[in-house]
Formats: structure tokens, sequence, C-alpha cells
């Protein structure tokens, strides 16, 4: 008479410490960005900080330009009933969406460096989930900041544009759209740099200038000559002016459409260079 044994005990399944990345085993694309977007949120709620530094450089701009430049003389070009808060505000909030756009790239960064990144890579997780999750966050946070910007502007310093409330929000809208191109282009410089410091460096670098050499601050037509060469070149003088003209009913909004397309095309780009970086291996 043989004795049957009993059968081997089937290896346990490996289990994810509590607080790391969740299982994804059997979810779809859609799934997983919506978890790992989740995921982010949670962790930008908790730490109110994070929305609450980035509005600090575009409230100080908001309030040290106002103040400043609103007592003086405007510049001979300057559209004639609109005063210098409702002019420069919209180049403020679109300063507001490119430093927001480069905080998805250090959030991608960050993740990296805790780990999170080598933990999905040993899940069934699609490469792209994560830079996806960390653009989309950035869609909220600049979304947020936008609001308390104009809200701010409005109850304290009496920001009134001509335009109507549709405009406005067209204006919003196309804002944080352009926040969310350029979101994609330092998720791309954020996979492939992989260091908080040097994506910094480089935004500084980039935005800086681009903001000073447009439309940002004058018009075009009284800058110097060669900045006013540059600045008819520079997309961000196309993605001011069009949120100008909306906001305020001013001439500008035939610029809408290129910045539309100048943004979509950064962001299609920045997609297939983050996806390509992302790839690469730790």
């Amino acid at each position: 008479m043989t004795t049957q044994l009993p059968p081997a005990p089937r290896p346990a399944a490996p289990r994810t410490p509590a607080g790391t990345a969740p299982v994804f085993a059997g979810t779809s694309l859609p799934a997983q960005i919506r978890i790992l977007t989740g995921r982010s949120l949670r962790a930008m709620v908790t730490d109110p900080g994070i929305v609450l530094f980035g509005l600090i450089q575009p409230v100080v701009i908001l309030f040290v330009l106002t103040q400043v430049f609103s007592k003086m003389g405007m510049p001979p070009h300057f559209p004639e009933g609109v005063s210098y808060l409702d002019y420069v505000l919209p180049a403020i909030l679109v300063d507001n969406a490119a430093q927001s756009a480069m905080q998805s790239g250090v959030g991608l960064v960050e993740d990296q460096k805790n780990g999170m990144v080598a933990r999905l890579r040993s899940l069934p997780v699609h490469p792209g989930a994560l830079p996806a999750a960390r653009s989309l966050v950035g869609l909220v946070r600049a979304t947020v900041q936008v609001l308390i910007i104009m809200v701010l502007a409005i109850t304290v310093l009496g920001y009134s544009p001509n335009g109507g409330a549709a405009e406005l929000a067209l204006s919003a809208g196309l804002t944080v759209f352009i926040s969310f191109s350029l979101g994609w282009a330092f998720i791309a410089a954020g996979a492939w740099l992989r260091r908080a410091e040097p994506l910094q460096n480089l935004a500084l670098i980039v935005i800086f200038p681009l903001m000073f050499a447009s439309s940002a601050y004058v018009p075009v037509a009284d800058l110097p000559d060669w900045l006013a060469a540059v600045a008819s070149v520079n997309p961000l003088t196309y993605a001011i002016d069009a949120s100008r003209a909306l906001a305020l009913d001013v001439p500008g909004l035939d610029h809408a459409i290129p910045s539309v397309l100048i943004s979509a095309g950064i962001a299609v780009l920045g997609m297939v260079a983050a996806l390509r970086g992302f790839r690469r291996p730790l």
C-alpha cells in the first residue's frame, strides 16, 4: 500500500510593502495611469506646501510688477484703456504655467530617486503610465494655481479684463494647456537628466530669457530692434498674445491657433522623448 504525500505548498505571492506601489496585474493602461495619478495627487494634497511654494514666484511677480510699473508712464504702443495689471496678468499666468510644468519633471526625478520607478519596473506596468500620471498631476496643479492667481488679482488688485467670462475662461484654459504641453518637455528632460539640479538650471536658462524676450511685460514694438526680432518668433509671445487677446478683447487673437499648434507639437515631441528616456536602464 502506497502512501500519497500531500501536495507541496504553493509559494506565497510576493507582497507589496505598505505605502509602496500598488499591484497592477490585469489592469489596463488607463487604469494604471489613474492609480498612479491618484497616488501623486494624494501626496500633493497631504503636502499643500507643494502648491503654496509653487505660487510664491508668480504672486510676488504679480504684486511687484503691478505696483512698480503701474505708476510709471506706459510705452507708446501700449493698448489704450488697458491698465498695466490687466496687460501683465496673462503673462504672469503663462510664466506660472512654465514653472508648474518644470515641477512635473522634478516629480519624475523624485520618483526615480525614491525607488518608485524600480518597483514599477518589477510589476506589469506600461512604461508610459508614470510619465502620463505626472503630466496629469501637473495639469491639476497648474489649474489650481491659475485659479488662485486670478482670484487674488480680482479680489485684491482689482483685475477687471474687458473680455467676458467665457473669453476669460478660454484664456485660462489656453494657459493650462500650455502648462500641460511644457510639462511633457520637462518630463522628457527629467527622464534623460535624472537629476533635479540640472533640470531646474535648464528651466532657468530657457524660461527666464524667453519671458523677457517676448511681449510679456511691454509690447514688442517698444522693444529694441534686435530683441523685437527675437520676440516676434518667440513661442511664448504667441501664447501670451493669444491669452491677452481673449481676456482683454484686444488684437492678437490670430496668435491663438499658432500657440495651440506649437504647444501640441511640444507635447507630442515631449511624449516620445520622455518614453525613450524612461525606458533606459536605471
